[in-house]
């Protein structure tokens, strides 16, 4: 973690972009859920769930500070609702909990370590906080037991891999175009080499 807890103009603004690409890709990847849904039924949603947990991990493993992943994920949310997002308003709530659950993997560690394993384990956190969540928004308590534990599996297999390592892969590659240099991830890296 950086020695300083507040939040440089630069790293407010990469939050800002990042939480704006994202969303567009966000929205575009409740198609591929749609589709994929209509061939494969319902528990598609947990299979394709954890893309959706991405930009709170990508944004946390740049700026290594607290407060990143869950920030990230609410102004996502909140740039799909102005895109037009169907989901409206409650789409906030749902960034919090996705942010939430990343954050507290991230703080877990005292936001000192962005490995791969634990880049991981906050997409398996999001999709654990999600999974709470979707379960009161949605009833599954009313869901046989072995739907419940198979969508919920799926769902942080999910996490761990397409929020998690998919994240991991976008950090290495936007860090190899020397565009986050001078940020906590270039300071992290560069002290690893000494």
């Amino acid at each position: 973690m950086s020695g300083s807890q507040g939040w440089t103009l630069r790293e407010t603004l990469i939050v800002t972009v990042l939480g704006a690409v994202f969303a567009v890709l966000y929205l575009g990847w409740v198609q591929v859920w749609l589709i994929a849904q209509a061939v494969f039924g319902p528990v598609t949603m947990d299979v394709v769930m954890g893309f959706w947990f991405i930009a709170s991990i990508v944004a946390a493993a740049i700026i290594r500070k607290p407060g990143v992943a869950f920030a990230a994920e609410v102004l996502t949310a909140a740039v799909q609702i102005l895109l037009g997002s169907p989901a409206g308003l409650l789409l906030l709530v749902t960034g919090a909990v996705q942010g939430a659950g990343a954050e507290a993997v991230f703080a877990a560690t005292r936001w000192r370590n962005y490995s791969l394993p634990v880049l991981v384990a906050a997409g398996v956190g999001a999709a654990v906080f999600s999974f709470i969540y979707t379960w009161i928004r949605f009833d599954y308590g009313a869901l046989q037991l072995g739907i419940l534990f198979a969508m919920f599996i799926l769902r942080c297999l999910s996490g761990a891999l397409l929020g998690g390592w998919l994240g991991h892969l976008i950090v290495e590659a936007l860090y190899k175009t020397g565009a986050l240099a001078g940020l906590a991830i270039d300071h992290a890296k560069r002290s690893a080499i000494a």
